[in-house]
């Protein structure tokens, strides 16, 4: 299978990391529809933040808005870093233990990034979530996901 160079390859994260025999990473198809409308019904925190990802201006990366992954709906994905943002209100508090077991599921099978900022944080102080993400950001760049 010809691989796309421009894309890294998927490997599955731990100490005996392997390649993936994927191109991409699957999803639910079910989904797909859920993801259409959430894109349509955004919180305001992830209108701000998606005015900084936007067309690259700030991060010099393409997201996509509510990503289906796996079983699962990101926020915001970045295949290129295989990195998801997720962007949490009051809600997830009371489901801390569930988001952390989907975060280590999606980094196990995929070796993805979840990285989690609060609504507040967001919407009070979106410079700083930004120059945290772009720490993040380049830190990432520094994995190599070539085998």
């Amino acid at each position: 299978m010809k691989r796309n160079p421009s894309r890294p390859p998927l490997v599955r994260g731990g100490e005996d990391a392997k390649l993936l025999d994927i191109n991409f990473i699957p999803y639910d198809r079910a989904l797909v529809s859920r993801a259409r409308e959430l894109r349509l019904n955004q919180t305001s925190a992830e209108k701000v933040f998606w005015r900084y990802l936007i067309n690259r201006r700030t991060i010099n990366y393409k997201f996509t808005r509510q990503k289906p992954i796996d079983n699962f709906i990101v926020d915001f994905y970045c295949s290129e870093l295989l990195l998801a943002i997720e962007i949490d209100g009051g809600i997830h508090l009371a489901y801390k233990t569930r988001d952390q077991e989907r975060t280590d599921l999606l980094n196990y099978k995929y070796n993805l990034l979840i990285v989690r900022y609060l609504n507040d944080d967001v919407l009070n102080n979106p410079k700083n979530v930004i120059d945290d993400l772009e720490k993040i950001i380049q830190t990432r760049k520094l994995i190599s996901f070539s085998p």
